[in-house]
């Protein structure tokens, strides 16, 4: 009841017990509500984060051939996450060691390359010698023979170019020239792989 004399809308007056209850119910039913919503949010994120990590771990079984292989040892069972990673790993290991062999070669391959290059040079120039003098020395050594002799010379001198040089860079290849002509190409060297030349010729045509 109202006191006598006071408005329905004045400030004085206390709000009844039950408006009280009401304001507190509503207010206890937000944060159920934003708990829920919160609690509901951090679920959906954890799944999502799983299927991310399910989807990962099903691209390494179809990219990984070891993955697709079939192993006994676990029959016909569905590979574990830590057995996907060991092959992942493995075959990863597998591909660089296939990825440094793959790089040796093609080194190898610019020594041949650059040994056969100066061959190359080497052979035109005996060759444009002979054309401008044909008849020279043509009663003493057949153009075969010399063919031969040339031809286990440069074969002699190529394996240890081959050995020796390296084509990584323009500075490294300069640098292994210079040493390998001052240590395989000394004048007695030279001698002593000619006659060994001239000997192994002489056995095959004698």
């Amino acid at each position: 009841m109202t006191e006598p004399g006071a408005s329905p809308e004045d400030p004085w007056v206390k709000a009844s017990p039950v408006d009280d209850e009401d304001s507190d119910y509503h207010q206890e039913s937000y944060k159920e509500s934003y708990k829920d919503r919160r609690r509901r949010a951090h679920t959906q994120a954890e799944q999502k984060r799983r299927d991310a990590i399910k989807r990962g771990y099903d691209d390494l079984q179809t990219i990984v051939p070891t993955c697709q292989q079939q192993d006994f040892s676990i029959g016909s069972q569905k590979l574990s996450k830590a057995i996907v990673l060991q092959k992942t790993i493995d075959y990863i290991q597998f591909l660089h060691k296939e990825k440094k062999k793959q790089e040796e070669e093609v080194t190898t391959l610019r020594k041949d390359v650059t040994a056969l290059k100066i061959m190359k040079v080497n052979y035109e120039q005996i060759v444009k010698a002979h054309q401008d003098n044909p008849h020279e020395g043509e009663d003493q050594v057949s153009d075969q023979v010399k063919f031969n002799v040339f031809q286990g010379i440069m074969d002699s001198l190529f394996q240890s170019f081959n050995a020796s040089i390296s084509v990584a860079s323009f500075q490294e290849l300069s640098a292994c020239v210079f040493s390998w002509i001052e240590e395989h190409c000394k004048p007695q060297t030279l001698r002593e792989i000619v006659i060994g030349v001239l000997h192994q010729l002489k056995n095959q045509l004698y």
